[in-house]
């Protein structure tokens, strides 16, 4: 028997008993996030441009230094889990090789939920699925491994960048593939004007800053 806890101003206070963890884990995010202060911020001016690169006519939106400071990753968090109901109905995050590692581990160590790798061929043991796709300066593959996500699960999906969205449409065909549900995406930057949503527009997806 589970005994639950109230949130109160001066920290959690003892109800009756209940068997329903569920329940209780809520109740223990919800105080967190109603309880520590976040400043906003705005995560655009953090972003440094690169013209040309990784080739001529691309402009590269570099999120680097928003890693380099502890608040932002702390916001970043706080944001998608309240444009996700505090990740009540997602089972375990999903990666985008590479960058997508980053945020997929920072929402899963933050909601305490397991992380998965989508990533180039070649990279994972096992038995796979790869699906190829094409991107906004050429064509990739990406991979998953077949027996990585039980039967619905719901997988959250992250990726740094949204741009023409076949990246993160094939990620999804993937996890559905392999039997997973697809419950949204999570990226922190998005191109709106390569129109990557309509890739991806049988699903929620939310971004942080938008180009």
């Amino acid at each position: 028997v589970t005994r639950h806890v109230r949130p109160t101003m001066r920290g959690f206070t003892c109800v009756q008993p209940h068997r329903d963890e569920h329940i209780f884990e809520k109740q223990i995010k919800t105080f967190i996030i109603n309880n520590i202060q976040i400043e906003n911020m705005n995560l655009k001016n953090m972003v440094t441009d690169y013209v040309g690169f990784p080739k001529d006519g691309i402009i590269f939106r570099d999120f680097g230094p928003i890693l380099q400071e502890p608040k932002a990753l702390k916001f970043m968090a706080s944001e998608f889990g309240g444009r996700f109901d505090d990740m009540s109905q997602i089972d375990v995050m999903a990666g985008i090789e590479s960058r997508g590692f980053i945020l997929s581990t920072l929402l899963g160590s933050t909601y305490n939920k397991g992380v998965i790798m989508i990533r180039k061929p070649g990279k994972l043991p096992g038995s796979t699925t790869k699906r190829s796709y094409e991107l906004e300066y050429g064509q990739s593959e990406l991979e998953i491994q077949t027996d990585i996500i039980s039967k619905g699960q719901r997988v959250l999906i992250c990726d740094d960048l949204l741009a023409t969205g076949g990246t993160a449409e094939a990620a999804g065909k993937l996890v559905e593939g392999a039997g997973g549900i697809v419950a949204g995406f999570a990226f922190i930057i998005e191109l709106t004007g390569l129109g990557g949503a309509k890739a991806i527009s049988e699903y929620k997806y939310e971004s942080l800053i938008q180009y």
